[in-house]
């Protein structure tokens, strides 16, 4: 057993793992998150996608050895303690960007770290930037909308929030 701390969903812990123990399954099974979905365990389809230090991880190809010291966001931890929902989670619910719903979490998280690199980002780039991420039921296409829109709603809250701290 190794110990590991990890800051998951801005909370510290310490947990003991074995090292075999995949990130995703100390997020589900031992710290009750189950937002993160386990979808292929593979790294194939993306359902599992989580933030890791900063940037999207599938969960289901990185032991939790490997994320000791690190700090990981689940779609649980979005909304921070606010409660409400994260733009791109409105997003995705009021552009109509799931059927069953188990690719949303990953495709949620897939596409704030792509709006990190591009904050307005073309169809294209958006397909582009989802393509680890599968769906098997939608078609992408409101996906893709949800995520353009969740880029304008996220730009404009941080436009208001500069302008509200000048």
């Amino acid at each position: 057993m190794t110990r590991i701390t990890v800051t998951v969903d801005g909370i510290a812990y310490e947990e003991e793992v074995e090292p075999r123990l995949l990130l995703v399954h100390l997020l589900r099974d031992r710290l009750g998150l189950t937002g993160t979905p386990i979808g292929c365990d593979t790294g194939n389809c993306g359902a599992c996608t989580v933030m890791l230090d900063g940037r999207s991880a599938k969960s289901c190809s990185v032991l939790a050895v490997q994320a000791d010291e690190s700090d990981i966001l689940t779609v649980e931890g979005l909304s921070g303690d606010g409660g409400g929902w994260h733009p791109m989670q409105r997003a995705f619910h009021e552009e109509h960007a799931l059927q069953c719903g188990y690719c949303t979490p990953g495709m949620i998280m897939a596409a704030i770290d792509l709006l990190k690199d591009d904050p307005d980002p073309s169809e294209e780039s958006v397909r582009h930037g989802l393509e680890g991420n599968l769906c098997r039921c939608t078609g992408y296409t409101n996906i893709v909308r949800a995520v353009r829109r969740g880029a304008r709603e996220m730009n404009g809250q941080e436009q208001a929030s500069a302008e509200g701290a000048r």
